[in-house]
C-alpha cells in the first residue's frame, strides 16, 4: 500500500513537471512533443497504480498505452513533415498565413 502511494506521488510529480516543461520550453516542436510524451507516461503510471489499488481489470491501461504510442507516432510523422516543409522545427518560423 505504501509503495502504491509512492507511485501515485511520483506520477503526479512527473505530470506536473511535464506540464511545466511544456509551458516553459516552447521553442522547438520536438521539445513540446517530448514533454507531451512525458505527461502521457505520468498518466500511465498514475492509472496503473490507481487501478492496482482498486483491483480492476488492466485492459484499459493497455488500450491507453496503445493510444499513447499512436499519438507519439503521429507526432513524429508531423515533425518530419514540418521539417521537410519548413526546414526546421522552430515555432517562430511557422506561419498560419502561408499555404
Amino acid at each position: 500500500m505504501i509503495l502504491n502511494n509512492f507511485y501515485i506521488i511520483t506520477s503526479c510529480f512527473v505530470i506536473i513537471s511535464g506540464f511545466s516543461s511544456f509551458v516553459m520550453y516552447r521553442k522547438h516542436l520536438l521539445s513540446s512533443l517530448l514533454s507531451l510524451e512525458f505527461i502521457m507516461l505520468g498518466i500511465f503510471f498514475f492509472m496503473s497504480s490507481f487501478i492496482s489499488i482498486v483491483g480492476s481489470e488492466m485492459y484499459f491501461i493497455l488500450f491507453f498505452l496503445t493510444l499513447a504510442a499512436c499519438e507519439g507516432a503521429l507526432g513524429l510523422s508531423l515533425l518530419v513533415c514540418i521539417v521537410c516543409f519548413y526546414g526546421n522545427d522552430y515555432f517562430n518560423s511557422f506561419s498560419s498565413l502561408g499555404c
